[in-house]
């Protein structure tokens, strides 16, 4: 390829060919005209995604022209293969909240070797620790669908949006943590892991296979995370000792960024088509009835009233009332969360509200408010 008149003029001693008579493509000396010279400024923090998001590089397209791994913002050629992504509209992966959550989650990483105080975990009664144990094994096993369901997807979705799929990089890596975690404390105390029932596993299969990553991420992030982050605010009243109340505070800070990202996900779908509410609901109308099932399994909400009453003397006019509320408080939470999603479902469910202790008018009125 010859030389541009431009490269010569900057550079005019630059050969045509190597050693081995090979021609030279100098074309990159010249630079990428619309963004050179723009200089980013480190934050307070550091040099952050959204301090280089500058010019052109912090606009992200809503119908990328390629199916490239390219950065974006290079000067893309036009023959380059296409990697056939599937996701290829901002809507069907994007948040506004990614890149500080991005930022968020590696500046909070933990270790579930270090960070936990291990060497004070103490002995506690047979009936307690048999309910943690029971309580970590069922934690274990659905933490990691929040790993796999991203991993399933993100290689679908087009290299554009590059933070996004950065962010569920970090959430794959804290699920491992979370399920990690989890696995340790059922065995380091003399305990074991205990039941897994067909109905945990009927909950992670219905994510898993969601059609489009859109249900999945309300499955996922509204539903199922947002039901286990209610679990780990918790965690001052379920944890026996500090070591539980400490894993329940780190995973508690992680499924927050989950969650968060997943409401604000929703939203900008709907925001930019109104359709795809619909297929959201058909997911969770689904979703609704398998995390009921699960929650009223018997194995995990005896488990947590055990831990809620103490031990066993007080579980039924202390631990089952407890647990019951801990119910009401996730459904909820869950019903404000899609409120703040765009995809209302307080006229939707089927879910007998009133029977499971929720006030329908009271938490209207909050939606209202807020």
């Amino acid at each position: 390829m010859p030389i541009s008149a431009e490269v010569l003029e900057k550079y005019p001693n630059l050969p045509e060919h190597n050693p081995m008579g090979v021609e030279l493509d100098w074309a990159w000396l010249a630079g990428h005209k619309s963004e050179w010279g723009v200089n980013p400024k480190p934050s307070p923090r550091g040099l952050t995604m959204m301090d280089i998001a500058v010019g052109s590089y912090g606009e992200v397209p809503d119908h990328p022209r390629h199916r490239a791994m390219a950065a974006r913002g290079a000067d893309i050629a036009e023959d380059t293969p296409d990697m056939g992504y599937i996701l290829n509209n901002k809507s069907d992966v994007w948040a506004s909240n990614v890149s500080e959550l991005y930022e968020e989650a590696v500046a909070r990483q933990w270790s579930a070797t270090r960070d936990i105080p291990w060497n004070q975990l103490e002995e506690i009664s047979p009936d307690l620790e048999h309910a943690m144990c029971q309580l970590c094994t069922t934690l274990s096993e659905i933490e990691m669908i929040a790993s796999d369901l991203p991993a399933k997807w993100m290689w679908r979705m087009n290299h554009e949006f590059l933070e996004a799929k950065m962010f569920l990089c970090t959430q794959i890596m804290d699920e491992a943590r979370h399920s990690e975690v989890f696995r340790k404390r059922a065995l380091a105390n003399g305990g074991g892991l205990l039941k897994s029932r067909a109905l945990t596993e009927t909950l992670l299969r219905s994510i898993i296979e969601a059609k489009t990553y859109t249900q999945a991420t309300a499955l996922l992030h509204l539903l199922g995370e947002g039901f286990i982050l209610d679990l780990f605010r918790q965690g001052e009243a379920i944890a026996p000792t500090e070591v539980e109340k400490r894993i329940f505070r780190m995973t508690m800070q992680d499924e927050a960024r989950h969650v968060a990202y997943g409401t604000m996900h929703i939203r900008h779908a709907v925001d930019n088509d109104p359709d795809v509410a619909e297929e959201i609901h058909e997911a969770l109308d689904h979703g609704e009835f398998a995390l009921v099932q699960l929650g009223s399994a018997p194995d995990m909400s005896t488990a947590l009233a055990m831990l809620l009453a103490g031990g066993a003397d007080k579980i039924e006019e202390v631990g089952f009332p407890l647990q019951r509320q801990l119910s009401i408080n996730q459904f909820t939470s869950y019903l404000a969360r899609c409120e703040r999603a765009g995809v209302s479902r307080l006229d939707r469910t089927t879910l007998p509200l009133a029977e499971m202790g929720i006030d329908i008018e009271q938490l209207r009125k909050g939606v209202a408010q807020s």
